[in-house]
């Protein structure tokens, strides 16, 4: 019997799968929806304490097929933070969870660098219930001017300090959710981490250009004939997403047993999701694969995940969360292993019968037994 709970940093989900900060947890009815329909828990779109300074565009969005179908395998999009009200967010977060006490609710916030709004958003966010705060370092466009986003998480100093600030003011779990869009994505992971921060999510979408549409010369998504780069999401950053949490997970189990991580990136199917926890995620999440496929692909990712667990003999997550992370190593292993298992082979080969004189009375089974092929 599988079991697909998971207990993080104290809080109990019923399974692994997260919507992911974004459009599928815009508002209290698209939440509740979730919770709904299955979800172990839901990351609300990032707040910030200022909605009037933000304002999206239309179209905000540009998608990638593969050729001749409709198979979305690639996503960007330049959507800014929630525009909504900071007030309204408090009402609509404590009528959640209200509604589902059970569910795991998490705050996605985003502040200027400034000690005092963090402090305050932090502080007005856990009175009115949520369970868990996760810090947006890493949006890749969009209010650069105010230093948020990725603009802070490229920053490994800045990150830690942040953290610190969050850290002295939240009596609640406390995720940071890292860019890729650096050379080492370790570097502010460990920051944040050193910081005390609780745990990592990795990772956010991946500064983009779409295209360009040839018939108009212009760059996609087009907004009165112009646009700006965007975070690139969906199946195909799925691989670089994978590396990343590896290289964090490596890092955290070394240095920050304790800590965890969320795995983020082209999560579709329950077999997705597999492979971020054998590289040692705790849990998933998907923003843009919701956005494809609605709330109720969840169902099917339970069902996969509990068949590959099943297929495997694992009872429940922990029981295979970063089995695969030993077997990455360096290039000039890969050419000793290699040197070995080859000088090995050729040592068998040498020692088999290869000529009737060969034969020697004394090792004649043995010799036989090396002859045979695999039973």
């Amino acid at each position: 019997m599988t079991d697909l709970s998971t207990t993080v940093n104290g809080l109990k989900f019923a399974n692994p799968f997260v919507i992911g900060s974004g459009p599928p947890g815009t508002n209290a009815n698209v939440i509740n929806k979730a919770f709904a329909e299955g979800w172990g828990g839901v990351i609300a779109k990032t707040i910030s304490l200022e909605a009037d300074k933000v304002t999206n565009v239309a179209p905000r969005y540009a998608r990638m097929r593969a050729e001749g179908t409709k198979e979305v395998y690639g996503w960007e999009n330049i959507e800014l933070i929630s525009d909504r009200p900071f007030s309204v967010w408090l009402d609509e977060f404590k009528a959640v969870k209200d509604a589902y006490p059970d569910g795991i609710l998490i705050a996605s916030i985003m502040e200027e660098y400034r000690r005092d709004a963090w402090v305050e958003i932090v502080e007005r966010c856990q009175d009115v219930g949520v369970d868990a705060f996760e810090l947006n370092y890493s949006c890749p466009h969009g209010l650069p001017e105010r230093k948020m986003g990725m603009a802070m998480g490229e920053n490994a100093d800045i990150v830690e300090e942040v953290t610190n600030w969050v850290m002295e003011a939240s009596k609640i779990p406390v995720w940071a959710k890292m860019t890729p869009n650096v050379t080492h994505i370790a570097d502010p992971g460990r920051a944040a981490l050193r910081a005390g921060c609780h745990g990592l999510a990795a990772i956010n979408t991946i500064l983009s250009v779409m295209g360009v549409d040839l018939d108009t010369l212009r760059p996609m998504p087009t907004v009165e004939g112009y646009t700006v780069p965007g975070g690139y999401s969906c199946k195909a950053v799925r691989p670089i997403a994978l590396r990343m949490v590896m290289e964090l997970a490596r890092m955290q189990q070394d240095e920050y047993p304790e800590a965890t991580i969320s795995g983020i990136g082209g999560i579709e199917t329950g077999q997705d999701a597999a492979q971020f926890i054998l590289l040692g995620a705790h849990t998933v999440q998907i923003c843009t694969g919701v956005m494809i496929h609605g709330y109720g692909m969840v169902k099917n990712m339970c069902e996969q995940l509990a068949a590959f667990m099943e297929q495997h003999g694992f009872s429940t997550l922990d029981e295979f969360r970063g089995v695969s992370l030993p077997y990455f190593s360096t290039h000039a292993d890969l050419v000793k292993r290699q040197a070995e298992a080859k000088a090995e082979a050729k040592a068998r080969r040498a020692d088999m019968v290869q000529k009737d004189t060969h034969w020697d009375g004394e090792k004649f089974v043995e010799q036989s037994d090396r002859l045979v092929s695999n039973d």
